[in-house]
Parts: structure tokens; sequence; C-alpha cells
């Protein structure tokens, strides 16, 4: 059994979870490798228990957060769980992401509008909860839809004026 101090681990999931970010503007051809070894690494941890703190658990749903298929969102969100439960307030926002991108995974309509996608050939929210209000949006962190709906027309902009 290898030893291991709790803030060595910390100080990896937080690496790790930095790294994920700054790899998002990447183009390297091995960006895609990278993720999944970042994710394997962090289920790793998560399946030996040795996430212990609440910025262990953030940092772990962050890089699980950009996975490519539904386990990931569904370990993110429950990391992220865990994370707020411990008191980490920057996870509410990851909670709302995961659980938005599962429910896209499913076919169904976000809750939180917090994922743009292509429709028709243009940036959009995409189908949203009705149900779902700007209140509990922003008990998630996350901003009212009429701003997330702006966002999304932002990046068509941008993407039309390449």
């Amino acid at each position: 059994m290898d030893a291991y101090m709790p803030e060595d681990v910390s100080a990896e999931l937080e690496r790790l979870a930095e790294e994920q970010i700054t790899d998002l503007d990447s183009d390297a051809t091995d960006r895609v490798r990278r993720g999944r070894q970042r994710r394997a690494r962090v289920a790793t941890l998560y399946a030996q228990g040795r996430l212990e703190t609440a910025r262990d658990f953030y940092h772990a749903a962050l890089v699980m957060l950009y996975g490519e298929e539904l386990a990931h969102w569904e370990l993110a969100r429950t990391l992220a769980r865990r994370a707020a439960s411990l008191g980490d307030p920057r996870a509410w926002s990851i909670i709302a992401a995961a659980w938005d991108r599962a429910l896209l995974a499913r076919g169904l309509p976000q809750r939180f509008g917090t994922q743009f996608v292509r429709e028709n050939g243009r940036w959009t929210v995409g189908a949203v909860d009705p149900n779902v209000t700007d209140a509990e949006r922003a008990f998630y962190g996350i901003p009212p839809l009429w701003v997330q709906r702006q966002s999304a027309e932002q990046l068509q902009r941008r993407e039309e004026n390449r």
C-alpha cells in the first residue's frame, strides 16, 4: 500500500483541473487523450476513497464535467454534490452544468440552459425545461435564461465574424 498525504492528492486534483481548463483552448491533437487520462486518474482516486476535502471533490467534478459520455457527467454531478455538501459554493454551477449535459445526452430538455447546442447551424441554448425559474438558476449560480440566450447569440456572432 503506497503512503500518501491528503495534500498530495489535493494538489494533484487541483493540477488536473487546471490542466483540463487550460486544455479547452488547445488545438493539440492529443488533447482528447490527455482529457481521458485525467478522467481515468480522477476515477481511480475516487474509487480508492482518496478524495477528502470539498476542494478535492470540486476539482474532481470539474475534470469529469468535460468528459465524453453520460457516466462522466453523472459522476461530475455526484462529486459536485459532495463538494457542495462539504461547503464549496463553486460546486453548485458544476451540478447544474453536469445535470444539463446528462439531460441533453438523454435527448431531454436542459433544466438550466448551461449548454449551447447547434440547431439548424446556429448556436442556441436549445430546449429548456420551462418549469425551472431564474430564481432556481440563481441558487445554482447560473445566470437568468435570457442572459444564457444572449451568450449563445454572442457565440454565434463571433463565429460568423471569423
